[in-house]
């Protein structure tokens, strides 16, 4: 795969040869039944709350015990590991789904998945498709050991590129659009890294902590060194004592020598090519961008939460307009849990799966609600 230059900008070249090597299919061409994995209808009456109820009011509530409900959950990059897939093969359609997308892909994405070497399926542009392809496989599995979970799945959310497999579990992509999507997303993001240079790193607070100072802090000391327009910022909000902050490598640097001084419990590096969900991702929008202007999206069968603000999409247009925007936006991961789960104290909670690679998404909910953690449960893939 050939690297652009460290000029600042995305070229029109660079941006038509993104979209030549991944062209978006209008129609789908996987073999088989595709349809009872991408139409999942609302559980039967749904309502939606009053808008001056709390966070809650963002998220369908059924009219039934809860625990008669479900919610999918799809992680992100950084959850991928050599070996994921292998206990989906059994399923015909699994192994249908890794052939279509290792058609698009150029390469043998099975393979990879079982195969590593993990140095390879950890670049950007291997771990995002492979988790993709394995989060859906995870559906098929989930449909065929138990079926309810589909059926009655009141909402589904997906972590960064885990927001793909949501929205087409929904039905708002076929699933060659998905993987020809998030085929160029991750080609992009990698380009933007290659243009600037980051990095992301958990950084844990606690209540006296003075993050966004020491964040300002970073980017003035980045200026000092003669970076023009530093970036520190969070990237993922992913629970009340700990986010995600990424940016110039530089200011990472100066936020782990200077801990103390803002009150910061620690700080961890994360193994990433670049500061995604920052601005420095902003060149990657326009290859992105440009390709989901080729497909038309349908609109969503069921509830799926957008990691922009939380929120459910109310239709087809929305979608349209946030996931390019998610490329550089914070993940607002904790928001979306507290709109999903927020509920009276007594109350059931619905059955949660986290359907991909990790466990990740489990324990993160722990932290937030742990009644709810208790009701979910990984797909083994």
């Amino acid at each position: 795969m050939s690297i652009i230059d460290n000029s600042k900008n995305m070229n029109e070249t660079d941006v038509k040869k993104l979209l030549e090597d991944g062209t978006v299919p209008e129609e789908s061409s996987v073999i088989g039944d595709t349809e009872n994995w991408t139409t999942s209808p609302y559980p039967k009456g749904s309502y939606v709350p009053h808008k001056n109820q709390s966070q809650a009011q963002h998220a369908l509530r059924p009219k039934v015990d809860p625990k008669e409900t479900s919610i999918l959950m799809f992680p992100g990059q950084g959850t991928q590991f050599v070996g994921m897939g292998k206990n989906l093969l059994v399923f015909p359609q699994v192994v249908e789904m890794f052939n279509a997308a290792s058609e698009i892909l150029k390469y043998n994405l099975l393979k990879l998945c079982l195969e590593g070497p993990k140095s390879k399926l950890d670049q950007t542009i291997y771990s995002q498709p492979a988790i993709l392809v394995c989060s859906l496989g995870a559906i098929e599995k989930l449909k065929e050991e138990q079926p309810s979970a589909i059926e009655n799945c009141m909402a589904a959310a997906g972590y960064s590129v885990g927001e793909f497999a949501a929205l087409t579990f929904a039905g708002c992509f076929s699933f060659e659009q998905a993987v020809s999507l998030v085929k160029i997303r991750a080609e992009a993001m990698h380009y933007a890294s290659e243009i600037e240079p980051g990095g992301m790193a958990n950084i844990y607070i606690r209540p006296d902590s003075k993050l966004n100072y020491a964040m300002k802090m970073a980017r003035d000391w980045c200026l000092d060194k003669g970076i023009e327009k530093p970036v520190c910022s969070i990237s993922n909000y992913l629970n009340p004592d700990c986010k995600v902050v990424a940016g110039h490598l530089e200011a990472l640097k100066y936020l782990e020598s200077n801990l103390k001084q803002y009150n910061l419990r620690k700080m961890q590096r994360l193994n990433v090519s670049g500061a995604f969900h920052t601005d420095l991702m902003r060149p990657a929008v326009e290859p992105f961008a440009a390709a989901l202007h080729n497909i038309k999206i349908a609109e969503p069968l069921i509830a799926v939460h957008s990691n922009i603000d939380g929120k459910r999409y109310q239709n087809s247009a929305q979608v349209f307009r946030n996931l390019p925007k998610q490329i550089y936006k914070p993940v607002k991961w904790e928001q979306t849990l507290h709109i999903l789960y927020e509920r009276p104290v007594g109350s059931n909670f619905p059955d949660t799966f986290e359907c991909g690679p990790g466990s990740t998404l489990r324990s993160l909910l722990k932290t937030v609600n742990s009644k709810a953690h208790s009701t979910c449960k990984n797909i083994d893939i």
